[in-house]
């Protein structure tokens, strides 16, 4: 069966030409190009402004203009993650989804259904010619997985609806209606390479095969950190093989919980036995940390030419940081026991000749305790001299429980698939908060199908559940009051 021939057509239709466009962030001219022309293509008012975000209105069905204005939002961007042995390029390649049993999936790569079925749902609502609703917003915004970049460009006098409904969200049977904020660290610390001693040896350290996944939605299932792991390693190798750091780099997405990390370091020729000998002690260790990631190993190996060193006393500094830093659940909610407050990710380490950054994620749903971490993050790599940037700050979503849209999909949702919905708020963030923030009277809602690992080579959706998620909003859209 084609992808194509999947219920809703109109959606795995629609999904399948978006897989074809190239869109990781910041390379999405092709797929704003493409919805912008879908727009036009229709005679809808359609707009696009400097980031890139695009809001096309549609009129109301007929017998249908009476009902309150509502805005469908979704991200255009895809988080572009892959198995290290896939030969990939997410700015050239098309993903190539494929049906395996009751999903949809890609081969070793991430799918795009994070957010791609959201931006296929909504084009489907505006292609048609049928589906009964009141006068509609679509809006589609840019750069969500590196920080939410569209939705901060917004301005407040875009959008004229007086409800949102965000296909941004994960898990069928759930309405979402609260979110996390959030907030990302970036540290610098820059230094003079010295060389090596000359009968040292060249080594390449990498620990792999670890699940990864998203560090709002995952962060609850405590799945290794490669970055934290091979800060660990490498604190022990300095003590126990003398070793000397060169590089080390680990993750590329603050959004992400990181899979691989690699470091270059430097010994003594005859230390090797020993730093093999750490590395299969280590293994063992981190396997019965975290036997979930049952597929991690850690690799050696030798490289023909000498590298270039950190000073000790950086390499020290930026090695303890690492291991210091906070990483995982900080704690639960009190109101929700259930539900994972606070949250912080130690998503991106990477050296250059002369420079080595890493950069935190920190997620919470109570501002005083993001700002606390945040705090604590920047105390730790302050003393090993770093230099710290903050980027993409925003304020959680907070739960309405009277909320008319609420009640309507409770009611719709109850109808159509014989059980209550679960309300919830969830720890991962969504453009909801920062939207509410430039929108303070929006009744907001968030709600999708079902996609397990996003962010990773291991995302899927779930065939049925696209299908009762387009079910539920078309009898949504004609119920607003």
């Amino acid at each position: 069966m084609k992808l194509a021939e999947l219920q809703p057509q109109e959606v795995w239709s629609n999904f399948e030409k978006l897989c074809q466009i190239p869109h990781p962030s910041q390379n999405l001219k092709g797929i704003c190009d493409y919805v912008e022309k879908i727009g036009k293509d229709l005679g809808l008012v359609t707009r696009r402004d400097i980031a890139g975000n695009i809001l096309i209105r549609k009129p109301a069905t007929k017998g249908y203009e009476h009902l309150k204005m509502v805005c469908l939002q979704a991200h255009l961007d895809m988080v572009p993650q892959k198995n290290a042995e896939m030969v990939f390029d997410f700015k050239k390649d098309a993903v190539k989804p494929r049906i395996d049993g009751e999903w949809v999936k890609a081969t070793n790569t991430t799918l795009g259904a994070d957010n791609g079925i959201g931006v296929a749902t909504i084009l489907s609502i505006l292609q048609s010619t049928t589906i009964e609703h009141g006068p509609l917003e679509a809006l589609f915004t840019t750069d969500e997985e590196i920080g939410m970049l569209g939705s901060f460009a917004l301005k407040p006098d875009v959008l004229q609806s007086d409800i949102l409904i965000n296909l941004d969200s994960e898990q069928e049977g759930e309405l979402i209606i609260g979110c996390a904020g959030g907030i990302v660290l970036n540290t610098k610390v820059r230094y003079q390479e010295e060389q090596p001693y000359d009968e040292d040896i060249a080594v390449k350290v990498t620990i792999k095969g670890l699940q990864g996944g998203h560090s709002g939605i995952d962060i609850h299932l405590q799945r290794a950190n490669a970055n934290k792991l091979m800060a660990r390693f490498l604190r022990s190798a300095i003590v126990d093989c003398e070793a000397r750091l060169s590089s080390v780099s680990g993750g590329d997405l603050h959004n992400a919980i990181p899979r691989e990390a690699t470091a270059v370091i430097s010994i003594p020729s005859e230390s090797f036995s020993d730093l093999q000998e750490l590395c299969n002690t280590w293994t063992d260790v981190f396997r019965s940390e975290f036997a979930m990631d049952d597929s991690l190993v850690i690799l050696l190996q030798k490289l023909d030419e000498p590298v270039p060193l950190m000073p000790e006393m950086v390499q020290d500094d930026v090695v303890n940081a690492l291991v210091a830093c906070p990483n995982g659940v900080i704690r639960y909610s009190n109101e929700i026991p259930s539900l994972v407050e606070t949250s912080c990710n130690l998503s991106v380490v990477s050296s250059k000749k002369g420079e080595v950054s890493a950069q935190i994620s920190i997620r919470s749903l109570r501002e005083s305790m993001k700002e606390n971490i945040t705090n604590v993050v920047e105390s730790i790599f302050s003393l090993a001299g770093a230099m710290i940037e903050y980027e993409g700050d925003y304020s959680a979503w907070t739960p309405a429980m009277n909320s008319p849209i609420l009640d309507i999909c409770k009611h719709i949702y109850t109808k159509q698939m014989g059980r209550s919905p679960e309300v919830k708020a969830i720890h991962a963030g969504l453009e909801c908060g920062i939207i509410g923030s430039l929108y303070p009277n929006l009744d907001m809602i968030s709600f999708g199908p079902t996609i397990k690992h996003p962010h990773s080579p291991n995302e899927k959706v779930e065939i049925k559940t696209v299908e009762n998620f387009w079910n539920i909003l078309k009898e949504v859209l004609k119920s607003i009051n």
